[in-house]
């Protein structure tokens, strides 16, 4: 299992990279995987089900220090979850091949996000631990907020995205306090150990009540129930394949499936029976009366699927033996026909063009095979024989009135009242689909793709099989729901069958389906009834509401706090901070000041330079001297390092300190060369003042917490830890890549949001896609008249020597700048030493990145220094030199290096026993000697990736951006000036004097736009 889960997250790494290759077609091969899951679940049927079966469990030390293990678990009822995950997943993905065109945007990462998602519920479905389970619960919810929202220009699918995150995930949250509060109580994780101590009656009291009420809550928004239905509806606007396997056999499924495990140790807890059968009864007749007021087929099947969850969750709370093995036929039956009835759907609406079932007609005769399937899953929906959607429903009657108690009568009374419904608009689709209407012209007929059709007809096939086989589906059931507690001395009797004779529940079902019936007949009628009574309590319009107020309160506090003054900002911050840490170091008790000048007279040095850039910087006039300035007190920290004993954090040092100056200085073009002067109320006094406080408090607290110490620090034993464990004589690089890893992780996923955020702000509209190359540059009469950008473009003679034929071509050259930058933009020794030093620097990084294990470097700094090589090209030629020496895009390159360090952490569960345990070989290489190669240099390669990647995103942002911006002001400049001359010449002199004066008047303040016009003065 835990292999399993690993073969789908790295599936989905590879599906990117393999659908941009091979195109849609891609997604056979990709269906292999949950196929390959399904055969794994079916080879142990025997070992789980068999006579004597016990359940397959995978134990995983997660964060043993922690007393936290992850534990899989494929017992029967997770067998059979299994099987839906992955055998609808595996038709699903079959199903895309054809689904989506070839030039579908996004289609890489949809199916790299969909495969993911197929893993995160497979790790759901087999999870034994609290914890591990919520961790697979959010990566569902996450990824498909992603498959919700794939059409991204779609204002819909993004509403719709962010709708049902917002949702699921307060649900979620929820659930994991509930947890949190349970597992604080039983001191286990395991859920299989909490049922049978539930059960034994171990655990009770107000606190595990609430903990269950908790999770239940978690479990109702995941499945769509009241008061949280309304999110699946509007998940309509994601693609069909994502509705037919997340909203019809997989992530709505989740809550059902956590209910059903819970049920046997819960089931007699206050508030349990009271909750879910409310909600699931009057999800059921809500959902089902919405569907019959919906003209597009997908709402109609949403609205349903979620009268079908709160049938679900109603049969699923009871718990004992006969209603919970009516629960799993339910089960079963319904992902089997919703997700074939989603999957024609989509067929429909690519031949027809419209799911609006008023404008469909003949639809029999244009796709034949589709209507078959289609209307086969919609009779067992209704509960027709010989299906197995009837053998549910038989089930479900016979159990709900052999039970006899208060609870299954009402129970049977609100599920015959929600069938018919099912039943009404389950003829409702049939006839909208597939009927030939007076008005409406009939759909032509088209030949049907057999990919397209083939995973709904294998759902038709099994749905009509297993009626007849009803009884092969009962034995397997029956595994489960046999270990389950009898409520009565004849629970656990009952046995699906096609056929139980005359019997009353045959009678109910006649009723529910002649009542269905009748209502579709009368559907004219009853819809004018429909529209006349009031729609009832709209939860849509809550959500709506309470998601405005919350913007408009943080408006009103944005507009009261955020006053757009950094002073006034940074005043308040460092207010507090002096408040806060001041008072308590104030009444601190324990102050045990060692205090020492300085250990050398090296450290008076540094500390004196130190003292006099700070000064020196408060008193900078123009920006570029305040950078010059605080980038001295960098430096000067670099020489403290380098006489302590520290190369590595020098290296380090003196790297990011370059590489910020180069970032300041690249943000000071679009600013003012002077520092404003201070109109406020905080006079340079008060700074002075401010600042002062917070220096004094910030050395009296490090004097204190030096000299607060009465144990050894944990660093005392890292140097042992390093070498021996290790294998690296660099502590440092050691303790980021190896013994503390996991801070790192958090680390460089701050770095790749902090770059990505950055660039965001900068783009505006989209990062995507590679820089200009000159190569693919436009037209260069296009670019002429531009004051900063002048390629230069040569005429040559035809093949003849005659100069009948002009071609125009860029010359092939090996320094761009000669093209792309105007002569006084130019420097020729920096161009030239570039390109000399760019190759031998790179190659200097890769040799610090594998040297940092026993020498000062390391993945970070040698990321850095290739992106100081990176700097010094763009600065040599600009925008076109950087894109000639960086043939890649930033966020490949920050995904890649992310990926690679979260896989290495995975991949300690495969070769070893935790997250993160690291494996070393060692032996003679010959030239090179002894070597020793481990498991953490995969990690710090994704640190070099990424940190390569966040520099490459600083220059295409603040400057290759920048450039284009300051591009499209000059231009605009330089036309606005035209235009000004031309009016000089047409309405004489004064006027155009006065027109370019106004122009130059407003140069300093360029307002950008973004926008089709390229800007606006």
């Amino acid at each position: 299992m835990i292999t399993m889960t690993a073969v789908f997250l790295v599936a989905a790494v590879l599906a990117f990279p393999l659908v941009r290759l091979i195109g849609r077609s891609a997604f056979l091969l990709l269906a292999l995987v949950p196929a390959a899951g399904l055969a794994l679940s079916v080879s142990k049927a025997p070992a789980i089900l068999g006579p004597g079966g016990a359940p397959w469990v995978e134990n995983l030390d997660w964060l043993p220090e922690l007393g936290l293990e992850g534990v899989f678990r494929l017992d029967v009822l997770s067998w059979i979850m299994s099987l839906l995950v992955t055998g609808i997943g595996a038709l699903v993905f079959v199903y895309c091949t054809r689904y989506f065109p070839a030039d579908e945007p996004g289609l890489a990462r949809f199916a790299a996000v969909f495969m993911a998602f197929a893993g995160m519920m497979y790790g759901l479905v087999v999870a034994d631990e609290l914890l591990m389970l919520y961790l697979f619960w959010e990566g569902t919810t996450v990824f498909s907020y992603l498959l919700i929202g794939h059409s991204q220009s779609r204002r819909r699918s993004r509403q719709a995205a962010l709708q049902a995150l917002i949702v699921t995930t307060a649900g979620g949250l929820a659930m994991f306090v509930g947890m949190v509060l349970l597992m604080s109580v039983t001191r286990t994780g395991r859920i299989s150990v909490l049922v049978e101590r539930g059960a034994a009656g171990v655990d009770t009291g107000p606190v595990i009540v609430t903990a269950v009420v908790l999770i239940l809550v978690g479990a109702v928004s995941k499945s769509a129930l009241l008061p949280f239905h309304f999110w699946l509806p509007g998940a309509m606007a994601a693609p069909t394949p994502v509705s037919a396997y997340l909203h019809a056999a997989a992530m709505v499924k989740a809550g059902i499936y956590l209910v059903l495990r819970l049920a046997p140790g819960y089931h007699t807890l206050p508030g349990w029976s009271e909750m879910l059968l409310t909600l699931g009864l009057l999800t059921m007749f809500i959902g089902g009366w919405q569907a019959l007021k919906q003209t597009d087929l997908k709402l109609l099947l949403a609205f349903g699927t979620v009268s079908q969850l709160g049938f679900l969750i109603t049969m699923s709370s009871f718990a004992g033996r006969d209603i919970t093995l009516a629960a799993l036929a339910l089960l079963i039956a319904h992902a089997l026909f919703k997700s074939c009835l989603f999957l024609c759907v989509g067929i429909i609406d690519h031949r027809a063009g419209t799911r609006d079932l008023t404008k469909l007609s003949g639809g029999w005769r244009a796709f034949p095979v589709v209507a078959v399937c289609a209307t086969i899953a919609a009779a067992s929906m209704a509960g027709l024989p010989p299906l197995f959607g009837f053998v549910a429903k038989e089930a479900v009657y016979s159990t709900l009135l052999h039970s006899g108690d208060k609870a299954s009568i009402i129970a049977l009374i609100g599920v015959m009242i929600g069938s018919t419904l099912t039943v009404a608009y389950s003829a409702r689709f049939v006839w909208g689909a597939f009927s030939s209407k007076e008005g409406v012209e009939d759909i032509a007929r088209r030949e049907e793709n057999v990919t397209l059709v083939v995973a709904p007809l294998i759902l038709t096939v099994l749905t009509i099989a297993l009626g007849p086989a009803a009884s092969m589906a009962d034995r397997l059931f029956v595994a489960w729901t046999s270990q389950l507690p009898a409520d009565h001395p004849s629970d656990g009797g009952y046995h699906l069958a096609l056929w139980h004779g005359l019997e009353p529940a045959l009678g109910l079902s006649a009723v529910t389906v002649a009542a269905g019936l009748g209502l579709f007949v009368v559907r004219d009628a009853f819809a004018k009834v429909q529209s006349t009574l009031p729609s009832g309590f709209e939860f849509q319009l809550l959500y709506r509401r309470l998601i405005n107020g919350m913007e408009a309160s943080a408006l009103w506090v944005t507009s009261h706090t955020q006053r757009g003054s950094l002073p006034f900002y940074q005043s308040v911050i460092y207010l507090v901070l002096v408040g806060g840490v001041g008072l308590a170091v104030l009444v601190n008790d324990t102050w045990s000041i060692d205090f020492q000048l300085f250990a050398s007279p090296l450290d008076f040095i540094v500390a004196l330079v130190l003292i006099v850039v700070a000064i020196s910087a408060t008193r900078a006039k123009k920006r570029f001297t305040a950078v010059v300035v605080v980038g001295i007190s960098g430096y000067a920290m670099v020489m403290f390092f380098a006489f302590t004993g520290a190369p590595d954090l020098a290296l380090t040092q003196v790297l990011v300190e370059t590489i910020t100056i180069v970032v300041f200085v690249l943000v000071l073009r679009r600013l003012p060369a002077r520092i404003g002067e201070s109109t406020g109320r905080f006079t340079p006094a008060w700074r002075a003042i401010i600042g002062g406080s917070v220096g004094v408090t910030m050395m009296l607290v490090v004097l204190i917490a030096a000299g607060v110490r009465v144990g050894d620090p944990a660093s005392v034993d890292f140097g042992r830890l390093a070498y021996e464990i290790g294998h690296g004589k660099n502590i440092v690089n050691v303790t980021l890549v190896d013994i503390r890893v996991w801070d790192t992780l958090g680390e460089i996923s701050v770095l790749v949001a902090a770059g990505t955020g950055v660039a965001g702000l900068i783009f505006v509209r989209g990062r995507e896609g590679h820089l200009s190359r000159l190569a693919t540059a436009h037209d260069p009469r296009e670019l002429r008249g531009r004051m900063r950008f002048q390629p230069v473009v040569e005429d040559i003679a035809g093949p003849t020597g005659s100069e009948t034929e002009d071609v125009q071509e860029r010359r092939a050259s090996w320094l761009i700048a000669g093209r792309t930058l105007a002569p006084r933009n130019r420097s020729i020794i920096l161009e030239v030493t570039a390109r000399l030093i760019f190759h031998a620097v790179l190659v200097f990084s890769v040799y610090l990145l594998f040297a940092g294990h026993n020498a000062p470097g390391g993945g970070f700094a040698g990321g850095l220094v290739a992106g100081l090589a990176l700097i010094v090209r763009y600065l040599a030629g600009g925008k076109f030199e950087l894109a000639e020496a960086a043939r890649f895009t930033p966020s490949g390159l920050l995904g890649t290096g992310l990926i690679l360090a979260v896989l290495t952490g995975i991949g300690g569960w495969i070769w070893g026993d935790t997250v993160f345990r690291s494996v070393f070989i060692e032996g003679d290489v010959p030239v090179l000697g002894h070597l020793h190669f481990g498991t953490p240099t995969f990690f710090d390669i994704g640190v070099y990736l990424i940190v390569v990647g966040l520099m490459l995103d600083i220059l295409r942002s603040l400057g290759a951006e920048v450039d284009l911006h300051q591009e499209r002001d000059e231009a605009l400049l330089s036309s606005r000036l035209d235009e000004s001359f031309n009016l000089s010449e047409n309405l004489g002199p004064q006027a155009g004097h006065e027109a370019v004066s106004t122009i130059l008047d407003r140069v300093n303040h360029l307002d950008v736009d973004n926008g089709a016009e390229g800007g606006r003065l």
